[in-house]
């Protein structure tokens, strides 16, 4: 059973991801720094009751709503899916990044004009 800091977090980080945002901005929203909202979102701090309803503002939610858990194996089955493809999508901007900067931040995208296809 996960304990609260973690429901904290967990929910913390599905919302954040809910809405395409990052570490950085849900911070700024918020009013608070980076490493803070990263130290919550591992379970490694516990925010007050002010910040907890300056997140969920910030996240557009109610404060309860980041101490939810799955009642369902139905509801705990989505939120994974929805935890996997977070993730997913935040490991594969994380390569793309990488790959652009290793390439001094020049790109070309593949088209019709740049690349030809074999027939």
């Amino acid at each position: 059973m996960a304990n609260i800091k973690e429901i904290l977090a967990r929910n913390l980080k599905k919302n954040r991801r809910r809405l395409g945002i990052t570490q950085p901005e849900l911070a700024e929203r918020a009013g608070f720094s980076t490493y803070y909202l990263g130290m919550v979102e591992i379970a490694r701090n516990f925010p007050s009751a002010d910040v907890i309803e300056r997140l969920a503002a910030a996240l557009g939610i109610k404060s309860n709503e980041l101490f939810s858990v799955a009642d369902h194996p139905e509801m705990a089955m989505e939120q994974l899916q929805q935890t996997i493809l977070g993730n997913l999508s935040q490991e594969i901007e994380n390569a793309l990044d990488k790959a652009i900067e290793k390439r001094g931040g020049n790109i070309v995208i593949p088209n019709e004009n740049n690349c030809k296809l074999p027939k």
